[in-house]
């Protein structure tokens, strides 16, 4: 059987009473771990449990498509610890693995199955980077029931000789996608190739790619399949994220992030950035802004990583701003809101973030930036996990107002109501003689707002739109969409990159020089702010080097335009799409054609329109 642990992202609801007449019962796990449950709590299994748990205790192999916050660690772990529960061994090797991403999951999973396997005298042993290696040595030669590992660690053992598998049952791999993302496919093939070819294998990913899909030929015998998406009703218990989103000019990002977590007032915000840098600044932007806000990303030491967190999980963090590897071992309950900075360019890794919240039953709710140009890129989000994204107006300067003014109230009910401020009346009484107290108070509260409010926060922000002729503002909503300029042809999921200093964005209005100098509106050049925009496909990509400042300096010196005509620029494996202003879309074309770009002539063309 598998083997692994129930985390705190299983959403199982308390029972009211009724005990072994359905949920975990109706299941056939059996005791002693009913008991378990019941004492802890729980009863009602969640859709990827009741599907799955029959399965895997029928013995079958097993591919299962469900994201985070599902229930899916219950799903594989009970049947472990029931097959456990009923032939215990009492030999050292391990009869169960589990290989999941990254040292922080491994952490949860093996402090989850102690919980859970109490009751049959589980051991338990996590293996992972960052932690002293002698430790994991000590619990591996004691003998242990389930190992939970992240790859390199377990490869790192089996070349020690110190982890043996050859008894090894079941194992379970979770969040393949993100195992295989992060180039762990050779790793995962060498820890299958140590377990006996008569394991039972189980694994789970957030989508079934084609490569998941290769993985799951070559090491599982004709498993049974099990698909659960993200977004269901709030009625079957699952995931109950409202999303919206908020169009934004890069320049206003900071200011619009700002401004929505003032009007939102989180409890516990998880804001999602590309780059290290970009999540150091923003956490540290935030913090100057009032915020409680710390920054999660590899680039910090362990010993940083695992006090950032620890804050975020006991409540004295209320934005943490994360990378998406940081993050992926992150599996907090109390989320209350996701923020995407940036749109993920790829609908699974949006899917794997709105996870984190709406968890246990609680409302969640999920915010994406959007930039004016990506209206693709929302629409592919869409598709994907088959809702659709509410566009909501920016908050003014009078919505941040309103709120403060809400927050203000319920603060001067919550101290009234506790009393104990007579020390304050030698203040107060005086001015009752010369003021009416409406006014005294009124004065009070005027201080208090007064020395809180940034200037930044008495400025509007310039409304912005997607360039998507199919979005139109809704009745009485603001802006929730619009047109400037033709919708862009040919996005797709991959790198994209701001233009360089220098280069205008496509729409914006005004805009820094470009590197041949000063914006031009006219001449033999033009720059179109509010125009039409053309995607052209270059011959080159990440296998020959490429990169964005290739194609801008071939564009500045070879077309002699300014930067402004130049947009978006993604550059993938084997090619790179590039937007120029349909005005000089045919000269730069034709210059970047003569360029000798990395040493090499490209092939150029324009993409093809949907």
């Amino acid at each position: 059987m598998s083997d692994e642990p129930l985390t705190s992202d299983e959403s199982l609801t308390a029972p009211d009473g009724a005990e072994g007449s359905g949920g975990f019962f109706a299941l056939g796990i059996g005791e002693p771990l009913l008991t378990t449950l019941a004492d802890l709590g729980y009863e009602e299994p969640t859709p990827i449990q009741r599907e799955a748990i029959p399965l895997l205790l029928a013995g079958r192999d097993l591919l299962a498509q469900a994201p985070t916050g599902t229930g899916k660690t219950a799903a594989f772990a009970l049947p472990i610890l029931a097959g456990l529960a009923r032939d215990r061994s009492i030999s050292a090797p391990p009869s169960a693995l589990v290989v999941v991403p990254t040292r922080e999951l491994a952490m949860q999973v093996a402090e989850a199955f102690q919980s859970y396997g109490k009751a049959v005298g589980l051991r338990v042993v996590p293996v992972y980077g960052g932690q002293p290696i002698h430790q994991q040595l000590r619990g591996l030669t004691r003998g242990v029931d389930v190992v939970v590992a992240t790859p390199g660690r377990a490869v790192d053992h089996l070349s020690r000789k110190s982890l043996k598998l050859g008894e090894v049952r079941v194992v379970v791999l979770d969040e393949a996608d993100e195992m295989l993302d992060m180039g762990f496919a050779e790793d995962l093939d060498a820890i299958l190739a140590a377990t006996p070819p008569t394991r039972q294998t189980v694994l789970f990913s957030a989508t079934i790619s084609g490569t998941i899909a290769k993985v799951a030929k070559r090491h599982l015998r004709d498993p049974a399949r099990v698909s659960l998406h993200a977004e269901r009703g709030a009625h079957d218990g699952v995931v109950r994220v409202r999303q919206t989103a908020y169009v934004v000019r890069r320049p206003d990002k900071l200011a619009a992030l700002c401004r929505i977590l003032d009007v939102e007032d989180p409890t516990s915000a998880l804001v999602f950035a590309r780059t290290r840098g970009e999540v150091d600044d923003l956490a540290q932007a935030l913090s100057g802004r009032g915020h409680d806000a710390g920054a999660l990303h590899g680039g910090l030491a362990q010993e940083s990583r695992d006090r950032m967190m620890g804050r975020f999980r006991d409540g004295s963090l209320d934005v943490l701003v994360a990378t998406d590897v940081a993050a992926r071992g992150l599996d907090i309950d109390h989320v209350s809101h996701v923020v995407n900075y940036d749109v993920p360019p790829d609908p699974d890794q949006y899917v794997h973030r709105i996870g984190r919240t709406g968890r246990a039953g609680r409302e969640g709710v999920a915010i994406t930036l959007v930039e004016p140009r990506e209206h693709r890129l929302l629409r592919n989000i869409e598709a994907a996990t088959r809702t659709k994204l509410q566009i909501e107006r920016l908050p003014t300067v009078a919505d941040l107002r309103e709120r403060r003014a809400e927050v203000t109230r319920g603060n001067l009910r919550e101290a009234l109501l506790a009393g104990g401020h007579d020390r304050f009346r030698g203040v107060v009484e005086p001015l009752s003689e010369e003021f009416d107290l409406v006014d005294i108070a009124l004065a009070a509260v005027s201080l208090v707002e007064g020395a809180s409010v940034a200037p930044e926060d008495e400025l509007e922000l310039a409304p912005a739109f997607l360039h998507d002729p199919s979005t139109r503002p809704g009745p009485g909503s603001g802006p929730r969409g619009g047109t400037a300029g033709r919708p862009r042809q040919g996005d797709g999921p991959g790198p994209r990159f701001s233009a360089p200093r220098g280069v205008g964005a496509p729409g914006a209005q005004g805009g820094p020089p470009g590197p041949r100098g000063p914006r031009r509106s006219g001449g033999m050049h033009p720059s179109v702010p509010d125009g039409e925009w053309v995607q052209l496909w270059v011959g080159g990509g990440r296998r020959a080097g490429l990169r964005p400042g290739d194609l801008v300096g071939a564009i500045a010196n070879e077309a002699g335009v300014p930067g402004s005509v130049v947009g978006e620029i993604q550059i993938f494996d084997d090619f790179a799409l590039v937007d120029v202003q349909a005005a000089v879309v045919d000269g730069v074309a034709d210059a970047l054609r003569r360029a000798r770009i990395r040493g090499q002539q490209v092939a150029v063309r324009r993409e093809r329109p949907d």
